[in-house]
């Protein structure tokens, strides 16, 4: 049975992370969101150079890059698992809120708080469910069953590799390490990515109860484009 550190220590990881980036965005918000918008635009990019690299060697030279595949699975994993947060945070995401829209002020900053809540609901949940036992819920009791944090801790403690993708030769004979990625580092990104989730939707959900934001999503994205738009496509269609 695992001590209480062992299974402990990742949730004050990731809780030192979200504290540090609370006091980093304080000081200067600006820096922290060029590099939130750099690194999802490296993941973006890594992506895009794996596939055409892969491309051209099998096109090319019917050859190709061994793990590239399963490579472009995890960064695009990573891409989805930090990038969420990060539209939660600038209010990207997309929803539908025509209904809403029409509720009194009241109902309305009511509805926009539960949508809030859900989504740092939905983070939590997915961290660690075993807490939902405490209301009658029956889930496992297993540490490496009960969210993201008990089963990247249980990859982590068992140090298994990916199934395609390998460390370089040179860097397992320098460093000493295994043959395959493990998987403990492919996985970082989830426990990491939904605490950045569950970071932001509390901002945002205290934003909404300040006043200081209307939702948690971008339901008239679609209408702010339309009208910015509609005057050219006036004068395209009469030309």
């Amino acid at each position: 049975m695992p001590t209480n550190f062992a299974t402990g220590w990742p949730y004050l990881a990731l809780l030192a992370i979200v504290l540090g980036l609370w006091f980093w965005e304080r000081r200067s918000p600006e820096m922290v969101s060029r590099l939130e918008e750099n690194i999802i635009s490296a993941l973006l990019a890594v992506i895009t150079l794996v596939a055409f690299v892969q491309v051209v060697l099998r096109y090319g030279f019917n050859s190709g890059m061994q793990g590239a595949l399963e490579f472009q699975r995890v960064m695009f994993a990573w891409l989805i698992l930090f990038g969420m947060s990060y539209g939660v945070k600038i209010g990207s995401h997309l929803g539908v809120d025509s209904i809403i829209r029409l509720l009194p002020a009241g109902a309305f900053r009511v509805v926009a708080l539960i949508g809030a809540g859900a989504t740092l609901l939905y983070a939590v949940v997915l961290l660690n469910a075993a807490w939902l036992n405490l209301f009658g819920a029956n889930l496992s009791t297993n540490w490496r069953q009960t969210g993201a944090v008990g089963y990247w801790t249980f990859m982590f403690d068992r140090g298994t590799g990916l199934d395609e993708l390998k460390w370089p030769q040179f860097l397992q004979s320098v460093f000493g390490l295994q043959d395959r990625v493990q998987r403990w580092i492919a996985y970082l990104m989830l426990p990491v990515g939904l605490a950045l989730l569950a970071f932001r939707s509390l901002q945002a959900f205290v934003a909404i109860w300040k006043g200081e934001r209307d939702l948690v999503i971008a339901g008239h994205e679609a209408e702010d484009l339309v009208a910015a738009h509609k005057d050219d496509l006036s004068e395209k269609m009469k030309a």
